[in-house]
């Protein structure tokens, strides 16, 4: 649901609760950083994993969702598998690696 702002909502506990493989992206406007990573790990996941959802968390327009799950510093990627924290990468994220932990565990949960 979009805000006052236009910014899109997001619940992450029901994105938790209703997806099995699930990768959240916290960032902000003012990370460059963030801004070129983004579409790289999308792009990623649509090729490699499509069937883990991609979220995008705004930790200026939505503080109390990054606050809850201790992010405090952008970029921050965790990753889900059937409910639980499997992977939490931040600040400096090699998509290597972010491939690599992402493989094992969606393919027993995929293939």
């Amino acid at each position: 649901m979009k805000n006052n702002e236009g910014y899109i909502d997001v619940d992450l506990e029901k994105e938790v609760a209703e997806n099995d493989a699930l990768l959240i992206y916290f960032s902000h406007d003012n990370c460059n950083v963030c801004k070129v990573l983004k579409p790289k790990i999308k792009e990623l996941l649509n090729d490699s994993f499509p069937g883990m959802k991609f979220v995008y968390v705004n930790t200026m327009h939505q503080p109390d969702e990054a606050a809850s799950k201790q992010v405090f510093a952008v970029p921050t990627i965790l990753i889900f598998f059937e409910q639980k924290e499997y992977f939490r990468f931040g600040r400096n994220v090699s998509l290597r690696e972010l491939e690599s932990a992402i493989q094992r565990p969606y393919g027993f949960l995929f293939e």
